[in-house]
């Protein structure tokens, strides 16, 4: 049976920007999880998410980093690599980290050709606006796919000082609509939207015609994105409003081991039929 369902999924259609595009105009959602290595990537892939993020969010939950900051260019290649191994169906968006893109150009455009040469992803995520279009500009004319990132941008942490909402007041949410249109007609082919005002994700998502995805931005956009061990329920220390949990798995986990412990300890485990 497993073997039927493996073989039924690498025949799946697969999700590319052209695909995403289209979700838009049907109307259609777009699903999109974190994934850093090939044991949950396969399975994320499985279960028919549209887009896997491997996110620069390793820092913090593969890590253990408070910021996304440390994540260098190497770090997410590996990741990259060992998710594109296991995916058959979903795109694969690579976040560029912290100091690969932003001031120079020419140094972004280098990075992100090492990121699909070596990597195998689909596209790049690049955090940012009108502050950074040149190296989207200059990204797209080689030809790779580009997602932008507005609203709270973590790599920004050391900036902003806080993970709270943006885009409130009216002249940061001005600056959103402008940099969306700026990223739209540079030729990005979808933006996130992270922890801003409901409303005006909605109001943009209505005004582009490019797919948003959402996290903390409320039900309109085009889509979702979560962290997958914060949906999981592996990592529990963050719990901001936005997050649902579909799982448990931190307790579950803990206590399988505390239970293969007790079971090695008195003996019971392996038993006869476990053993040659």
């Amino acid at each position: 049976m497993w073997g039927t369902q493996m073989s039924v999924h690498a025949n799946a259609k697969k999700v590319t920007t052209h695909t995403l595009q289209e979700m838009k105009r049907a109307g259609e959602k777009i699903t999109m999880l974190t994934a850093y290595d090939y044991s949950l990537a396969k399975l994320v892939d499985r279960g028919g998410v549209d887009v896997i993020l491997v996110g620069d969010s390793a820092s913090n939950v593969m890590a253990g980093r408070d910021t996304t900051v440390p994540m260098s260019l190497e770090h997410m290649i590996y990741h990259a690599q060992c998710v594109e191994r296991a995916v058959d169906r979903a795109l694969i968006v690579v976040d560029m980290p912290f100091g690969s893109y932003q001031g120079n150009s020419a140094i972004a455009l280098e990075s992100a050709i090492r990121i699909m040469k070596e990597s195998g992803g689909h596209a790049v995520k690049l955090e940012g606006g009108s502050e950074i279009v040149e190296s989207i500009s200059r990204i797209l004319s080689a030809g790779i796919p580009v997602m932008g990132h507005l609203g709270l941008t973590p790599q920004s942490i050391y900036k902003f000082g806080t993970y709270t909402v943006r885009a409130k007041q009216e002249a940061e949410a001005a600056k959103l609509i402008a940099d969306a249109k700026i990223l739209e007609d540079a030729g990005c082919f979808a933006i996130v939207f992270e922890k801003i005002p409901a409303d005006l994700a909605k109001q943009v998502s209505e005004a582009i015609s490019i797919p948003t995805i959402g996290i903390g931005a409320g039900s309109d956009c085009d889509g979702q994105v979560l962290v997958l061990h914060d949906m999981l329920g592996i990592t529990t220390d963050f719990s901001p409003r936005f997050l649902r949990r579909y799982l448990d798995l931190e307790n579950q986990i803990t206590g399988a081991v505390e239970q293969y412990c007790q079971d090695v300890r008195s003996g019971d485990f392996p038993n006869s039929e476990e053993s040659y």
